[in-house]
């Protein structure tokens, strides 16, 4: 059995699975399987995720796929009507958004507030000194890390003045996923909470 997870980013793709599965195959009789159908951007998976959500979860080739769950940065919606906000105000619309979009039962859809590199910052330790040293007191709630300077923003600033070099995306967010404590995590940022329950909640039905 497997969960699908739709993402938009090659972060995403290389530092999510093994992460999230460190959070929930404790807690299930047996793990399950990740699956992840990678999108070339926000733009890309707009366009794209009504026809790889419903052809990955048809009764053929998802068979074995318990749910499929579409994973964004709440950052960077382009899609999102300019007069929305506020966090909850852009996180509401976009999710009724995309899973009316999509169409299908077996489809939810998830946000990171603002950026996936915001759990990165909820486990401090894992971050070179100086750009531990140096985070502001708004990273203590790391969903709070907003849309003027969000976490991805931030960690690239922060590098390049305490470590002299750029914050790599793909290379240092991937590393330090390997790092990152889900319990951690998942007691700092709510919303990576709320998308923990939900895939947990629906392993443990299709496991009975």
């Amino acid at each position: 059995m497997k969960l699908t997870l739709f993402v938009e980013g090659s972060t995403e793709k290389s530092g999510l699975p093994s992460f999230l599965k460190r959070w929930l195959d404790p807690r299930l009789p047996l793990p399950v399987g990740i699956k992840v159908v990678q999108f070339q951007g926000v733009g890309a998976y707009y366009e794209k995720i009504e026809f790889q959500a419903n052809w990955n979860l048809s009764e053929g080739v998802g068979a074995d796929i318990i749910a499929g769950i579409g994973i964004l940065d709440l950052y960077g919606l382009s899609f999102c009507p300019k007069h929305l906000v506020t966090t909850k105000e852009r996180y509401s619309w976009a999710k009724e958004h995309l899973e009316l979009k999509v169409g299908h039962p077996r489809f939810r859809q998830h946000f990171a507030v603002h950026e996936t590199e915001a759990w990165l910052l909820a486990h401090p330790e894992i971050l070179p000194a100086g750009v531990r040293r140096a985070l502001p007191g708004k990273a203590s709630h790391p969903e709070n890390v907003n849309f003027d300077e969000p976490p991805a923003k931030l960690l690239e600033r922060l590098y390049r003045e305490k470590v002299g070099r750029r914050y790599k995306k793909v290379l240092d967010g991937a590393s330090l996923f390997k790092l990152l404590s889900p319990d951690r995590a998942y007691e700092k940022c709510p919303a990576l909470k709320a998308l923990l329950d939900d895939m947990l909640s629906l392993a443990q039905q299709a496991l009975r």
